[in-house]
């Protein structure tokens, strides 16, 4: 079936944002009750990475400042989302995250691990159970890890990784979580404000946390290759696709919407977030090839750090594939990206999809501007 870890100390992070976001994206990020991005526009800001702030407001994990700097000052909150079954589709709150994980849970199947910082929003979901990667990527922003439960030694795990700081829907109450039970069809819906709220109740310290490190430059990178479509195919039960809309300058996602009969012929229709009927529209999508050691069917450990000499990094912005590098040098501190000379690889400001993809993986060019991987592990 088809089915790489660096983390260097970061010395600057730059944050270039002309022309950042255009007004139909911000709309597609617009709940009530919540911080929205603005455009603005600065030269290049350089951030000593022992202060962990982006000056006046500006998010260190988007390049794109909020419109109160105040949500800054606090830990990340995570959300475990389901992607199986289909009838928990269409998912709820992903397009207000500031980064989202994909990863593999075997069966041919993936799951969603949001990431919320600029943004609180009331309703994110349907959440599901944690995977031992959650623990690993949650201290590696110095987030507050929600999930619906996991099983017994995996729980186990994120207790000891994260102490309080993994919240588990058997710990919580509404408006934390509310819902009645995580594998049913209506299902639980995370609130990120509310869980930040428990969490400091519990005696975290939600304080903010040094995310610096990564850079940021509306102006693309030189050397990359046209890339107006990307697919990621698990298998034939789970496929998706980002498509470039030149317009808005994002990639905007696609999914399976039933089982394929073959590879080419696995039928696909727009991911919509339903609190907004908008479809999911990304600015960078970035593929790190990385190792899954198989401990069971549907239980993997996913190696994300002690990757200190890089692995490979496909990133895909304004249409184009760059390839380059990741590194974790340290469990506490961001991803870095790097371009293929080891030096930060320019994001474009804006949000981010991130796939963690077995390192046997393979990426190829069908057509011009077509790429496609398939999804592989030994």
């Amino acid at each position: 079936m088809f089915l790489g870890n660096l983390r260097l100390l970061p010395i600057l992070i730059t944050l270039s944002l002309a022309a950042c976001r255009s007004a139909e994206a911000i709309q597609t990020r617009t709940p009530s009750g919540t911080d929205v991005p603005t455009q603005n526009s600065i030269s290049s800001v350089l951030l000593p990475a022992s202060t962990g702030e982006a000056p006046n407001g500006y998010n260190p994990l988007t390049g794109l400042i909020v419109s109160n700097p105040a949500i800054l000052n606090r830990r990340p909150v995570l959300v475990k989302v389901s992607n199986y079954p289909r009838y928990g589709r269409p998912h709820a709150g992903l397009s207000y995250a500031d980064i989202v994980f994909e990863y593999y849970i075997g069966l041919e199947e993936n799951r969603f691990l949001a990431l919320y910082y600029g943004h609180n929003v009331s309703k994110v979901g349907p959440v599901r159970s944690g995977r031992l990667v959650d623990g690993p990527l949650t201290n590696m922003y110095g987030g507050i890890l929600g999930y619906g439960n996991a099983d017994p030694q995996v729980d186990k795990v994120l207790v000891k990784d994260l102490g309080n700081r993994a919240m588990a829907y058997k710990n919580l109450t509404c408006p934390a979580m509310c819902g009645l039970d995580t594998h049913s069809v209506a299902g639980v819906f995370a609130n990120t404000a509310a869980l930040s709220k428990v969490a400091t109740e519990n005696g975290v310290d939600n304080s903010r946390q040094d995310l610096s490190g990564m850079l940021f430059d509306a102006k693309k990178p030189a050397g990359g290759q046209p890339a107006s479509r990307v697919g990621v195919e698990y298998g034939l039960v789970d496929r998706g696709e980002w498509r470039y809309n030149s317009k808005t300058g994002t990639y905007l996602r696609w999914i399976e919407s039933a089982t394929g009969t073959d590879e080419n012929h696995i039928p696909m229709e727009p991911l919509v977030d339903r609190l907004t009927g908008k479809q999911l529209a990304f600015t960078n999508v970035i593929l790190l090839f990385t190792v899954y050691n198989e401990m069971a069917p549907t239980l993997f450990d996913t190696m994300i750090t002690e990757n200190t000499h890089g692995q490979r990094a496909v990133y895909f912005r304004d249409g184009e594939m760059i390839d380059g590098f990741w590194r974790t040098a340290y469990d506490n501190r961001p991803i870095q990206f790097l371009d293929a000379n080891h030096a930060l690889m320019t994001l474009k400001p804006g949000n981010s999809w991130i796939v963690l993809i077995g390192n046997s993986s393979t990426l190829d060019q069908l057509s011009a501007g077509h790429w496609e991987l398939r999804f592989a592990i030994p």
